[in-house]
Formats: structure tokens, sequence, C-alpha cells
């Protein structure tokens, strides 16, 4: 008589789930456990006005005592550091950044891991290295900035700090292309057919945003212009896109006059990530006003606080 060997109740039912999965996602996953883990373990409950109370067993933070300071569920992030397939927002990354008291770099390589972008204002971006800054400090008086496919502006010389308005008076969470081109006055004057340029980059705006619509960075910029701007709204409603590409501009530049200019977009990464965009003169006249521009700038600089 042939009896059927008993099963064994721990095995797996079924054969192909004790295979590891080794996909990109599944070492990202537990990349992000141990990260976290490691976070965790090294805060002491003082560092984050929590009173230590009795004997700890777990070094540093316990798991329900980050998820009360990050506002989510013990359970759920219980199964964040057991790299459980679970979705994360980046509001959610967000507030385990700041509970675990993650510097900058570490505060990216959590995002990286979670597969998110960062929404926070003026996040550092890893694309912005102390060559890239001296590159565009190099290319002085050529006008040059970095930016991202959001429009954001992450880093630009001297000479495009004042190309169209005060860069510097404006605060870092503001340096939005899009945001100026509709919002800031200064930079509205210093643009010729503002109108013709703002619908041309609302269409490039919209055919960006295709990639992204669920990102809350994105989300967050729109509701922001749609709220900020009728004009905006009014252009937005009429569903134009436009791809990237050189464009010529003309500028009136409140100390030096009109500025023809050449733009070009050089990507530093995947095309929905940074870009170097430069200004380069279509003429002689225009060479020389931005010499001058560069040289207002340095006086600027050297002139004494108050004068």
């Amino acid at each position: 008589m042939v009896t059927a060997a008993r099963r064994d109740p721990e095995a797996p039912r079924n054969p192909a789930a004790a295979v590891p999965d080794e996909s990109g996602t599944e070492i990202r996953r537990h990349e992000l456990a141990d990260f976290l883990r490691s976070r965790r373990e090294r805060i002491t409950p003082e560092q984050v006005g929590l009173v230590r109370g009795g004997r700890r067993r777990t070094p540093g933070l316990r798991r329900e005592e980050v998820a009360q300071l990050s506002a989510v569920g013990v359970t759920w992030y219980t199964w964040l550091e057991q790299a459980r397939d679970i979705q994360v927002s980046p509001q959610v990354l967000d507030a385990l950044a700041r509970a675990l008291l993650l510097d900058r770099s570490e505060r990216t390589h959590l995002f990286s891991l979670a597969g998110a972008v960062d929404p926070a204002p003026g996040t550092e971006c890893p694309s912005i290295t102390p060559a890239l800054r001296t590159l565009l400090r190099q290319l002085e008086p050529i006008p040059a900035c970095v930016q991202n496919s959001r429009y954001d502006i992450l880093a630009h010389n001297r000479t495009y700090g004042r190309m169209l308005c005060d860069m510097d008076a404006v605060p870092v969470a503001d340096r939005n292309v899009m945001l100026l081109a509709f919002t800031n006055e200064e930079w509205r004057t210093s643009v010729m057919d503002v109108a013709a340029v703002t619908r041309l980059m609302t269409a490039k705006f919209r055919a960006s945003m295709a990639g992204h619509l669920a990102e809350p960075a994105w989300k967050a910029l729109l509701k922001r212009l749609e709220a900020a701007s009728p004009e905006f709204r009014e252009t937005w409603a009429r569903h134009e896109v436009l791809g990237p590409g050189a464009r010529s501009k003309i500028f009136r530049n409140a100390h030096v006059g009109l500025l023809r200019l050449e733009t070009t977009d050089l990507w530093l990464g995947p095309s929905s990530g940074p870009r170097l965009v430069t200004y380069a003169p279509r003429d002689e006249e225009t060479r020389e006003r931005l010499e001058r521009l560069q040289a207002f700038v340095v006086d600027a600089e050297d002139r004494p606080a108050g004068a």
C-alpha cells in the first residue's frame, strides 16, 4: 500500500515562492529596510524629545517610537523594516526623514531607495557638484543655470542671476522659471512679448509634466500656479504641448538694455533630469552688454554693504 508523503506545514504551498526575487525592486526594498533600521538604532530617545523609560532591549529608538514621531501606523512601519511589498508616499518618506534626523545625503539616499521624488523645496540635487558650480562661473559673461524638468533653478552663475531679476533676492522655494514668469513683475518686465513667451513655456511645462502626473512636487507646483495666476489658468486650459529645443530669446535687462540670445540645453543625465541651460549672445552688441552686466555684478559684490 502506497501512502502519500506527509506535507511539511511550514513548507511554501507554491514552490516558486521559495525562490527569492532577485529583481532590483526586491533588492531596494531590503536595502531600504536595512537603512531605516540602522538609522533608527543610532538615535537616542533624548535626541527626539522622548523620555527614556525603563530598560530598553532595543538600541536607539523603538519601532513604535519612530511610527509615533512620523504619524504612521506601527504595523505599517514594521512591514517597511521587514521589506514588505508596500507603497510609500513621498509625504511619509519626508516624515520618516525628519523623525530619523537624516542629513541631506541620507535623505537623498532614502528617496532613491524608495524610488520616489523628494518633494521638499530646495532639496540639494546630487548633480550640482562643486565642479559644476566652477563651470557655471567659468562660462561668465554668458548667463547659465541648471534646471530640472520641473523648471526649478537648481544653480546659476552671476550673470544669469541678474539677467531677468535679482535671483539672490528670490526665496529658494520660489526659484522656478514657471513661477517667476507668471508672478514676478521684475522677471516679466524683462521678457519681450511676455504673453507669447509664457504661452510657449506653459506648452513645454505640460509636455514635461506628462511623465510626472502623480508626483506630489509637480502637483503642488501646478496647484500653486493655478492659485496665483489667472493668466496661467487660461493658458493651461488650452492643452497645448511643445517639446524641448533651442530658442532665440530677447530680454530687456534693467542694467544694460536689450539682450539677443540663443538658448542651448545640455542634459546632465536622462532627459527627465537636470540640464545646463546657456544663453549665448547672437551678436557682438549683446556680447558687449553681457560683459557690462558681468562688470556690474562684480562691482556690486565688491561694494560695501549699504553703500
